[in-house]
């Protein structure tokens, strides 16, 4: 079995495949996803934090938007902004702009793109939701290069909120921990589901732990950050620049 290292990870081909592939499980705004951990609560949580700390919200960037699930829940705290979402998944923007638009968003963009290379105007957006995303970055290097990004983005006063999955500094506590995540899938669903989900993680995705994620904000300039909720493998969390 080949041993899968960050450089035989999954593609952005392979990753946006797998994505126009499963539309229907990422459009249900109640449970967003099962397979993440208190997946309602930190969606719920994120557009809170978003709508308390960043005033005036009239411009919203979802990155990984999916089903646009994230930008819909804000809409319902918020009312009325400009959405631009972005998402490898050209099936998942279609479904996305439909169902922001229905929930009251004055604009909608969307853009089939990689979040990287954005070519959205630096300094131009309030707030941006990153769910479920931020796992696909690979090295040091890309870690940083993403969040730098991000920073440009948003507005001085802007905020960005992430819910993710997230690795343990600790090999003792990521093995304890991904026992539990797997005790938590297998609750779901069996342990087939448990084993699907694994390798899919162990493909696709490359996780850092909170601590790091947290620190590489305060790197690149924002200047708070906060932990909204952790629960396992699974956490909340944000900056304010």
């Amino acid at each position: 079995m080949t041993k899968i290292t960050l450089k035989n990870k999954s593609s952005i081909e392979q990753i946006e495949e797998r994505f126009d592939n499963d539309v229907e499980r990422f459009s249900n705004l109640e449970s967003g996803q099962v397979a993440t951990i208190d997946a309602p609560l930190t969606m719920e949580l994120i557009t809170r934090a978003a709508l308390a700390t960043t005033h005036p919200i009239t411009k919203v960037l979802d990155i990984g938007c999916g089903a646009g699930n994230n930008t819909i829940k804000l809409l319902e705290l918020s009312g009325i902004f400009d959405s631009v979402l972005v998402d490898l998944s050209e099936n998942m923007l279609v479904r996305a702009k439909v169902r922001v638009l229905e929930a009251g968003a004055r604009s909608v963009r969307t853009i089939k793109q990689d979040f990287r290379t954005l070519d959205v105007e630096p300094g131009s957006v309030d707030i941006i939701l990153a769910a479920a995303v931020l796992h696909h970055l690979r090295d040091d290097q890309d870690w940083r290069r993403g969040f730098e990004k991000l920073y440009t983005l948003l507005r001085v006063g802007g905020s960005i909120w992430v819910t993710d999955l997230v690795s343990h500094d600790s090999p003792a506590i990521q093995e304890m921990m991904w026992a539990r995540y797997g005790d938590y899938l297998v609750s779901v669903g069996g342990e087939a589901y448990r084993d699907k989900v694994f390798n899919y993680i162990e493909i696709e995705d490359s996780p850092r732990s909170l601590q790091y994620q947290l620190k590489l904000l305060k790197v690149v300039g924002f200047s708070q950050v906060e932990v909204l909720h952790k629960n396992g493998c699974f956490a909340a969390f944000g900056g304010i620049k």
